[in-house]
C-alpha cells in the first residue's frame, strides 16, 4: 500500500472490536427518530465557532463521511459503517474485518432515519473505517450515488472473497433504499495507475480509494484518492482520467517539507471535487504522511481540457492542511474543511476555514488567493464533510472516526 490511508491509519490505538454485521444484501432501515437537539454524549461547547455554538442535528452516526443535500431538500450522510465478523484484510500489521453495515441516514423535517443499509464496510479493531462508504452526491429525485472506498490494491480484493469486489467502487441508491454497483472505479489504478508509481522491481505499484463525489449531467466525479486521480464515469459506465496530482510516483516526485526524521516525499491524496463559481472543478487534497501544515492546496480544473498532471506550483489555492472536503457558497466564499490541525501529523482539532475571495484580483485563482480566511469552525473532532444547505446555513460531520458517535452540526454563518 503506497498512500496513506485517508481515515483507518490516523488513528489511535485500539478503542473497540468490530461491531456485529447488520442483516446482508441490500435494504432499506425502516427506524426512524425525532433530532430535537445536541447528543447528550456529545460535547458540543468544545467546538469553537464565529456565531456561538453550532446544534447538533443528526447522532448515533457510524463513521460519517460525505454530506449532500437531495432535491426534496433532505440532508443525507454516508455511513462508512463498523465492519463486521471478516473476512479481514491484514493492513500495515492491523486486522480490518469486513461487514455489511455501510450505511445511508437522512434527516428530512426533523426526523433522523437510516435509508439505505447493507453497504460494504470494512474496519479495524480501533473503530475506524478502512472503507465503506465515502460520498454521496444527487442529480435528480431518486438519483443519488455513492463511492465505496478502498486504500490499497485493488488485487487485495480478492482475499475478501466475493464481498471483495464491492469495495472501489461507484453505487447508484435508488429513492427506495435500493442499491446497486454501476462502475469498478479501482479497476481503471489497475489498467492505467494513473500517478506512474512502480515498485522496486518495475511492476506498478497500486493502490485505490474512491472518495469525494461530483454529480453533473451525463457522468460523475470522483476523486481516486489513492490513485492520486481525479476521474469521471460516463452514463455508459467508461471511466476515464481527468487530472493526475504531484506524487510519489510524479516526475519530479513530490516533496513532504517535513524535517527529518520524516518521510521527504509524499503524495496528493486527492479527498473533495466542487464546482466553483465559475463551472470549474476545484479538486481539494489531504497531502499523504507526514501532512505537512500549510502544505495541502485547492486545484482547479477546467472540463474538457485534455488530462494532464498538476504539480503543486500548479495550484489554484494553498496553505492549507489534511483538507477531507470543500464546498462554494451562494456569494463565492470557498469553505475548507481540515481534519486536523498542527506542524505534523494529526494532533491537532480540525477547523472549518472560510476564505472570502479578494475584489481586486482578475483571475480567479488570484482572488482566492488574495482573499480573506476566517476559521468558521474550531475544535473539531476528526471532522469529515462540509455542506451548505438550502437554508444557507453550514452542515458538518464530526466526530468522523468513530462508531455510534458520530454527529452531523448544523451553523448559522454571519
Amino acid at each position: 500500500m503506497r498512500k496513506i490511508a485517508v481515515m483507518s491509519l490516523l488513528a489511535a490505538a485500539a478503542l473497540t472490536a468490530c461491531g456485529d454485521p447488520a442483516s446482508p444484501g441490500e435494504g432499506v432501515a425502516t427506524a426512524a427518530r425525532a433530532v430535537t437537539g445536541a447528543n447528550p454524549a456529545s460535547d458540543s461547547s468544545a467546538v469553537a465557532s464565529i456565531a456561538g455554538v453550532p446544534t447538533v442535528v443528526m447522532t448515533g452516526l457510524d463513521n460519517p463521511r460525505g454530506l449532500a443535500f437531495a432535491p426534496e431538500g433532505g440532508l443525507y450522510v454516508a455511513e462508512a459503517g463498523r465492519g463486521g465478523a471478516g473476512p479481514c484484510l491484514v493492513i500495515m500489521g492491523g486486522a480490518f474485518c469486513y461487514g455489511p453495515t455501510g450505511a445511508v441516514t437522512r434527516l428530512r423535517n426533523g426526523i433522523q432515519e437510516r435509508v439505505a443499509t447493507g453497504l460494504p464496510s470494512l474496519v479495524g479493531p480501533n473503530g475506524v473505517a478502512q472503507a465503506g462508504p465515502n460520498d454521496i452526491a444527487f442529480l435528480g429525485v431518486g438519483q443519488a450515488h455513492l463511492t465505496i472506498g478502498l486504500q490499497t490494491d485493488p488485487a487485495r480484493r480478492e482475499l475478501l472473497g466475493d464481498v471483495g469486489g464491492g469495495f472501489g467502487q461507484l453505487v447508484h441508491l435508488a429513492a427506495s433504499g435500493k442499491w446497486r454497483f454501476v462502475a469498478d472505479v479501482a479497476a481503471y489504478e489497475v489498467a492505467h495507475n494513473p500517478d506512474g508509481r512502480l515498485n522496486a522491481d518495475g511492476t506498478p505499484n497500486l493502490d485505490s480509494n474512491p472518495y469525494g463525489l461530483l454529480a453533473v449531467p451525463g457522468r460523475h466525479v470522483v476523486t481516486d484518492a489513492g490513485a492520486n486521480a481525479l476521474l469521471q464515469v460516463h452514463a455508459s459506465r467508461e471511466i476515464s482520467l481527468l487530472a493526475n496530482f504531484h506524487a510519489r510516483g510524479t516526475s519530479p516526485p513530490r516533496p513532504s517539507f517535513a524535517p527529518l526524521p520524516f518521510d521527504q516525499f509524499t503524495d496528493a491524496v486527492p479527498t473533495s471535487v466542487a464546482v466553483g463559481p465559475d463551472g470549474a472543478y476545484y479538486v481539494a487534497e489531504l497531502t499523504g504522511v507526514p501532512f505537512t501544515d500549510t502544505r495541502a492546496n485547492v486545484y482547479r480544473v477546467v472540463p474538457g481540457e485534455p488530462a494532464r498532471l498538476f504539480l503543486i506550483d500548479d495550484a489554484c489555492i494553498g496553505g492549507f492542511k489534511a483538507v477531507l472536503d470543500i464546498a462554494f457558497d451562494a456569494p463565492g466564499n470557498l469553505y475548507v474543511l481540515q481534519h486536523s490541525t498542527g506542524a505534523v501529523q494529526q494532533g491537532g482539532p480540525g477547523i472549518l476555514i472560510r476564505v472570502t475571495p479578494s475584489q481586486d484580483e482578475g483571475d480567479i485563482c488570484a482572488r482566492y488567493r488574495a482573499g480573506t480566511r476566517t476559521t468558521v469552525l474550531g475544535g473539531l473532532v476528526f471532522p469529515t464533510s462540509v455542506a451548505v444547505g438550502p437554508d444557507g446555513a453550514l452542515y458538518v460531520t464530526n466526530r468522523g472516526r468513530s462508531v455510534g458517535t458520530g454527529e452531523v452540526l448544523r451553523l448559522d454563518v454571519p
